[in-house]
């Protein structure tokens, strides 16, 4: 990671998540790289079903049959999306290392999507300031994060099945993970 940990725990001090927290949500959540080591590139997520949402397009084409976690294949998918509908395709998309969705650029504050790839771009320090943004304009998600709801966390950041999904792709469960991670984390920190 090329963000240090005492930057971590400045940027989590100064939105009142306790460091060691913000470093197990960023350890678990995003395995702690904003960029493909091979490539350089933005980490990225195309998420077709949401595409279709915001561009109602047939399924065809490369966006349509992405593959989760092959980087050449998201990016394709993705650039063969943004061809169609670049902002469509800019929000239907996770990045970096948090792997916020881009249709979230107005509630951290952004002008516009494309604003919020740019800074992305520009950092991993800026991906984990745009992160304790996120958890902050989330009433919901701050307080299971100020109260160390791991289940809460885990249901709100990925969704409500995120233990049948681990399950079914042999995984810990988040929240299983962020505990044991926040228990490490504490000890550093202490």
């Amino acid at each position: 990671m090329t963000t240090s940990q005492a930057q971590i725990k400045e940027i989590a001090k100064n939105f009142g998540i306790d460091p060691a927290m913000f470093m197990a949500f960023i350890e678990v959540e995003s395995g702690g790289k904003g960029f493909d080591k091979d490539t350089g590139k933005l980490l990225i997520q195309f998420e077709p079903s949401w595409f279709r949402k915001k561009a109602p397009y047939a399924p065809s084409g490369l966006w349509s049959v992405n593959k989760v976690d092959v980087q050449a294949k998201e990016w394709a998918a993705f650039n063969d999306a943004y061809a169609k509908k670049p902002t469509a395709a800019m929000e239907s998309t996770s990045i970096g290392l948090p792997q916020i969705m881009g249709y979230h650029w107005k509630a951290l504050g952004y002008s516009s999507v494309g604003a919020m790839w740019d800074d992305f771009k520009r950092g991993e320090y800026f991906q984990i300031l745009a992160l304790a943004r996120f958890i902050k304009a989330n009433p919901n998600l701050y307080l299971a994060v100020k109260t160390k709801d791991f289940h809460k966390i885990a249901s709100i950041y990925n969704g409500a099945a995120y233990a049948a999904m681990a399950k079914k792709w042999g995984r810990e469960p988040y929240n299983i993970s962020m505990s044991k991670a926040y228990d490490r984390w504490k000890k550093i920190f202490t």
